[in-house]
């Protein structure tokens, strides 16, 4: 942005000793040339360079004084005599900052403020107003003017205003160039990031949405993996078409068959009425197979006949149904490591994999967890609470093992549980803020020396695998090195009900 200052009668002495004028360099204002725009450039002018200032003041004097100061701080200053030259300057060539006395003979400076947000609403404007003038500078703010300073002013009290304008500048500018970037993002809705890595898994999904291809998103528990697919089909020509997504873990390996595919009436026990499957559910769109590595191996055969064939059979049935169908999985299990030790079939992983789309864990883009973190405070309708620069430091530098889903769940309970005004390091439990317990070295749980019950402390480390893992029953097992089974049975003891089922 551009800063344009105006008239100042009366520079009065700085609590600097150094005389009003005089520079680092001993160049007194007695020895300053006598043309206007000839003052010499200072060392600092490389700290500054690119940024731009207008002064436009009648009082040939200060005018010099100005651009002597400003000058001396490394900026580039041109000046006017008059609101009428200055504005004719402006058009010319838009400055960072203009800075211009409030009376002048001719256009005053409330006309030049009213000239220069017509023309650049985005440059700053300082007003030079008299000590008796107030209120005419608070009208002057009113209608758009940064600040003001009042005669008599010292150097010091200039070169800071000066100072803060451009900071707020550079402030705005880099707030304009997040909202551009994220605004490229509209598309991916939930999905924010800015990192590198994320600009490569954008630009994979713009790439694919479009074509018919399977795609394979890989990645740890909660990366994200279902809001890529989901983006793929809002993106592509199946928009229009259902989107139907299947957790392949969440499902007992007796019924997946007929959840995928569908029953006739009679199929088996229970089976009292026909029932359409996903795969036809999802006729003219996408459907979706989460933890697709889960899917028993005596099931991939006919879920890769599905995919070849494009066609289904329901269990029961003897006439294969045509499907419309494009197909993407998703897994955060290793499957090549599958296929060799033969859970997983080598053919199906070819089918699936047309497309490899990986999803980077959260601590492989730290810089993404700070817009994040914003993103979640305004879902949960907090967007005017703060986060301390300590709090989100301390957040940035956690490893994060859920991953954003972790994230979110973390942000929702500081937003709820904070003490303050805004969310400060104080808020963070100590696993964030990186205080370790006092128990044995290597301990993981310290317990208290009265005692603890053995079931309360079962009770908590299941519940605690759960929520790091997103709910996902198959990560929060494996997270704890236990069969999924004794996973579920001890969910079963505890009462452990997911949040969405409660």
């Amino acid at each position: 942005m551009r800063l344009i200052v105006t008239d100042y009668e009366g520079l009065r002495e700085s609590s600097n000793p150094t005389p009003v004028g005089a520079s680092r360099m001993e160049t007194s204002y007695a020895e300053l040339p006598g043309r206007e725009n000839s003052i010499p450039r200072m060392r600092r002018r490389e700290e500054r360079v690119g940024r731009s200032i207008l002064i436009i003041d009648d009082d040939s004097s200060l005018r010099r004084v100005l651009e002597y100061n400003l000058q001396e701080e490394g900026y580039e200053v041109s000046t006017a005599a008059s609101g009428e030259k200055g504005l004719r300057s402006f058009s010319e060539q838009v400055p960072d900052l203009v800075i211009t006395d409030m009376k002048m003979p001719g256009m005053d400076g409330f006309q030049v403020l009213k000239a220069v947000k017509e023309r650049s609403p985005g440059t700053l404007v300082i007003i030079i107003t008299a000590f008796g003038e107030v209120d005419s500078a608070v009208r002057a703010m009113k209608a758009g003017a940064y600040d003001y300073i009042t005669k008599p002013f010292n150097r010091d009290e200039l070169k800071l205003t000066v100072k803060k304008a451009f900071q707020l500048t550079g402030l705005s500018e880099e707030n304009r160039r997040l909202k551009d970037r994220l605004s490229d993002r509209r598309e991916f809705r939930n999905i924010i990031g800015i990192s590198p890595v994320m600009e490569r898994v954008f630009s994979m999904v713009r790439r694919v949405a479009d074509t018919e291809a399977t795609v394979l998103i890989t990645g740890e528990s909660g990366t994200g993996k279902e809001l890529v697919a989901r983006a793929i089909h809002s993106l592509g020509s199946r928009r229009e078409g259902p989107f139907v997504a299947v957790n392949c873990a969440a499902i007992p390996k007796d019924l997946l068959e007929s959840e995928l595919f569908g029953h006739v009436k009679g199929a088996f026990t229970g089976a009292v009425r026909d029932r359409t499957g996903k795969f036809s559910q999802a006729d003219g769109g996408t459907l979706f197979l989460d933890e697709v590595g889960e899917m028993p191996v005596e099931l991939q055969p006919k879920l890769l006949r599905a995919l070849q064939e494009r066609s289904v059979e329901p269990v029961g049935g003897s006439a294969p149904q045509k499907v419309d169908v494009r197909l993407a999985a998703a897994t955060n299990t290793d499957l090549e490591k599958a296929i060799r030790e033969g859970v997983f079939r080598e053919d199906l992983y070819y089918r699936l994999a047309v497309i490899p789309i990986h999803l980077p864990p959260l601590r492989e883009r730290r810089e993404d967890i700070p817009l994040l973190i914003r993103h979640f405070a305004a879902k949960h309708g907090a967007e005017t609470i703060s986060f301390s620069d300590e709090a989100v430091e301390a957040l940035s530098a956690y490893d994060w093992p859920g991953n954003v889903r972790e994230l979110e769940n973390t942000v929702e309970r500081l937003l709820i549980m904070r003490e303050g005004d805004a969310v400060t390091i104080g808020d963070l439990p100590d696993k964030l803020r990186g205080v370790r317990g006092s128990g044995p070295a290597g301990s993981v749980v310290n317990l208290p020396a009265e005692g603890y019950p053995l079931e309360q402390l079962e009770r908590e480390i299941v519940l605690s695998a759960l929520e790091r893992n997103g709910w996902n029953q198959t990560a929060a097992a494996r997270f704890l090195r236990i069969p999924r089974h004794v996973l579920v049975y001890r969910m079963e003891k505890y009462g452990i009900t997911p949040p969405g089922k409660r």
